[in-house]
């Protein structure tokens, strides 16, 4: 079956060149979507949640065999190798969209502006910004920051609807001496907090998949949407990529085309590309695999935003108000002034819900991140030729020491916040936070573990001497508030061992000048050194912008299809 265009996965990328391209009645243009189809009417009500919780841990939505490592892997010393840790990669159309936390965050006009300097001509913040525009509807606001037009609706809950708990938070930051900025995506002011804008509308997600691949989208005759599809090999005749072979729901198929879009993300989108000989020649060899193109890049810099909790327990009368389903109301900005980094640079988001389950309402975090990361060692790679097999993804947060020095003094930050007055009405028993594999195995949705925290949240809510001993027995993990607030190796420690990514991968396939050794693709995700082959995701990004990913990813896709509906 020929195509003009086949879209290797339909995540928030996918989702937009799916439209995009078959808007021109001219192109005829296939999806591939491992994972289940969500059309209108059939959308999984874990997905439509405004809480990202229950989609976020349900295994029907991910790559359940996907493992990575978080710190940092030492190939002189393999005995010494970190623990590998689930890694929830969407496997649903709509990709990350639609299990995540919703978070319409821009990022920074330095984010875009240093994209340019490092070779991605055309994507200064100048050049994306109408595309941000152009992705959004924004319901609250006008004027030239906004959208009003856009496929996905975008909006704020405001202080007057916050819960005790996120109440208690702001007033936290403004006695530390921050601002209320009341749009996080008007111009840009990098320190301060605000109500964060979410991609949600009526209280329920609206995703890649939804806003895009919509009923009207859907009912385009050159618009073919094949979901429980996996993409087994890109195809070629030379340097000249014809299509791919795929398994469609059990059943081997090949379809042709003049030119493919991987739009895998930033782990599975290079893992294609070295399984077509595309990629480090060496690596490549190693495996047997004939090299088609040597492109050093592909598979590297892997980044992703470090980030640590501070947790408590919330008091009844401060959790989730029923006015909304979301547990993340509010975030702030602030300039860590470490390393030379841009003012903005870290981002903490206050959590009054820390999963889907009992125990889950009754504890809350402040989350914090690197949002401008230095650390860019991590990779990808294959482990083998058979495209069943994860790919080795290594993420290597806190190589780059002012990371971990920021992540060290912003715990401090918070700490003090979180022994704050106006927190302590709020809040009792801090500690700090580690996504350990209980924390997960407690946050998959079944019966037994609702059983489990039901009876835990009961006795959370009893006597103070209880709790106090059940969070010290059962939820700390080897670190004590307390000493994290005053010993500094104690300190460095715990951030060592507890720092994950926030499923912020990307770079693995950064655009780049013709001159850069390592950038894998030009200014519009063609890959060079071979023909017939994009990439659209947020592999592309030269480095991780002071964001939630979903929006650059839909941003850069947005400006990709644009141009080549224009060619």
């Amino acid at each position: 079956m020929d195509y003009d265009y086949i879209i290797v996965g339909g995540g928030s990328a996918g989702s937009v060149m799916a439209n995009r391209l078959s808007a021109k009645s001219s192109n005829n243009v296939l999806l591939c979507e491992a994972g289940q189809d969500t059309p209108d009417g059939q959308v999984p009500p874990e997905i439509l949640d405004s809480y990202p919780g229950t989609a976020y841990f349900d295994p029907r939505f991910h790559w359940q065999d996907l493992k990575v490592h978080t710190e940092i892997v030492s190939h002189n010393r393999p005995e010494e190798r970190p623990p590998l840790r689930k890694y929830e990669q969407a496997r649903v159309l709509g990709g990350g969209s639609s299990i995540n936390g919703q978070l319409a965050n821009r990022g920074a006009p330095t984010d875009y502006d240093e994209w340019a300097a490092k070779g991605a001509a055309g994507w200064a913040w100048q050049d994306v910004l109408p595309y941000f525009k152009k992705v959004e509807r924004d319901m609250d606001f006008d004027g030239p920051w906004h959208g009003k037009e856009g496929r996905i609706p975008v909006r704020r809950i405001f202080p007057n609807l916050w819960n005790g708990h996120a109440k208690a938070v702001a007033q936290a930051f403004e006695q530390a001496g921050f601002p209320y900025v009341e749009d996080q995506n008007g111009e840009f002011v990098p320190d301060g907090y605000f109500p964060i804008t979410i991609s949600n509308l009526y209280d329920r997600r609206v995703s890649a998949a939804i806003g895009y691949l919509d009923n009207g989208t859907r009912k385009r005759k050159n618009l073919t949407i094949s979901a429980e599809t996996q993409v087994m090999a890109l195809l070629f005749e030379g340097t000249k990529c014809v299509g791919v072979k795929a398994r469609v729901k059990g059943q081997e198929q090949e379809f042709r085309a003049k030119e493919v879009i991987v739009s895998s993300g930033a782990i599975h989108s290079p893992a294609h590309l070295l399984r077509a000989g595309i990629g480090p020649a060496g690596q490549l060899r190693d495996l047997g695999i004939e090299v088609r193109a040597n492109l050093a890049g592909v598979g590297q810099r892997l980044m992703d935003h470090p980030s640590v909790s501070v947790s408590s327990f919330i008091k009844p009368e401060s959790r989730i108000n029923g006015m909304t389903r979301r547990h993340i109301l509010l975030a702030l900005r602030y300039s860590s002034d470490i390393g030379g980094a841009p003012k903005g640079d870290m981002f903490v988001a206050g959590v009054s819900k820390s999963a889907w389950h009992a125990v889950g309402e009754q504890i809350a975090s402040l989350l914090l991140a690197v949002y401008k990361t230095y650390s860019e060692t991590g990779q990808v790679r294959l482990q083998s030729r058979d495209w069943r097999a994860e790919p080795i993804v290594e993420f290597n947060l806190l190589s780059d020491r002012r990371d971990l020095e920021r992540l060290m003094q912003g715990f401090r930050k918070l700490g003090a916040m979180q022994v704050s007055a106006a927190l302590q009405q709020a809040t009792s028993n801090p500690f700090p936070a580690t996504y350990s594999d209980k924390v997960r195995q407690i946050g998959v949705v079944n019966d037994k573990n609702r059983r489990i925290t039901n009876l835990v949240a009961k006795l959370l809510d009893g006597p103070a001497w209880l709790r106090s001993w059940i969070i010290d027995r059962y939820i700390v993990e080897g670190f004590r508030f307390d000493q994290l607030m005053t010993d500094d190796d104690a300190l460095e420690a715990f951030v060592r061992k507890a720092t994950i990514g926030v499923w912020h991968a990307t770079c693995t396939c950064r655009m780049g000048a013709d001159d850069d050794p390592m950038a894998v693709t030009d200014n519009q995700g063609r890959v060079r050194g071979v023909s017939g082959l994009r990439v659209v995701d947020a592999s592309l990004f030269p480095a991780v912008p002071c964001a939630n990913t979903n929006f650059p990813t839909l941003m850069t896709a947005e400006k990709i299809s644009d141009a080549m509906v224009a060619a």
